[in-house]
């Protein structure tokens, strides 16, 4: 199990704007050849926009990206013709594929917090693709098969307790609250990195916890984040 603390994220996007960012892999003008992807998961963005700010249309190609808003609303618009306004709960996924542009912005009048993760798909090119899954259960799985994974959410009071799947390699974030894993507390913005987990198990440190586990199957070779 490899730890990450919020603290050890790099910071990015550009306050003045609106936009605070904080990168858990290489991404942008931070590079670290040894942190380049976990399994499939190449980005795990916690993205904070201002009311009125976001990101201005850009492109995407080969790369699964999954966004789960924390608290606000996301309006997502593409090239494909999607226009979607993404509330807390929801899963959205685009599948940059051959190549998509997008803009995502706040266009509320409260803060927005959403985690945006991107995948290594097993193969390129391909058509993009748009889908959106409206208030997700809890513990209910979302599959994204192009890349071989597969997002769980989990809400914990304190002291319930949740397994942790068993995969060549499990991503755990925690999204709010805090959460014990193996003698270790984790809270909101942390992270952990598991490989070839078996029977293990998380416990809700606080009431209200939520984290994002992703179970994957093995890596699909080394390969830089995109661009944003």
């Amino acid at each position: 199990m490899d730890v990450r603390r919020a603290g050890e994220r790099y910071p990015g996007g550009d306050r003045e704007a609106g936009i605070e960012s904080w990168h858990a892999f290489s991404f942008g003008p931070h590079y670290d050849p040894d942190n380049l992807r976990f399994g499939a998961l190449i980005a795990c963005n916690e993205e904070r926009l201002a009311p009125g700010a976001g990101f201005d249309e850009h492109p995407h190609s080969h790369t699964e990206i999954v966004t789960w808003v924390a608290e606000g609303e996301l309006t997502h618009r593409d090239s494909a013709g999607h226009e979607t306004v993404v509330r807390a709960g929801d899963v959205q996924r685009l599948s940059a594929a051959g190549g998509v542009r997008h803009v995502e912005r706040n266009a509320g009048d409260a803060p927005l917090t959403f985690v945006q993760m991107w995948l290594a798909p097993r193969e390129p090119g391909g058509d993009p693709a748009y889908e959106i899954v409206r208030g997700i259960a809890d513990s209910t799985p979302y599959a994204v098969p192009e890349a071989g994974a597969m997002l769980h959410v989990r809400r914990l009071a304190a002291g319930e307790r949740t397994a942790v799947p068993d995969a060549a390699y499990v991503y755990l974030h925690v999204v709010r609250g805090a959460v014990g894993l193996d003698g270790t507390v984790l809270g909101p913005g942390d992270a952990a990195r598991l490989t070839g987990t078996e029977g293990v198990a998380a416990a809700g440190a606080d009431d209200g916890t939520e984290v994002l586990l992703w179970e994957m199957a093995g890596a699909n070779g080394p390969r830089p984040a995109p661009p944003q």
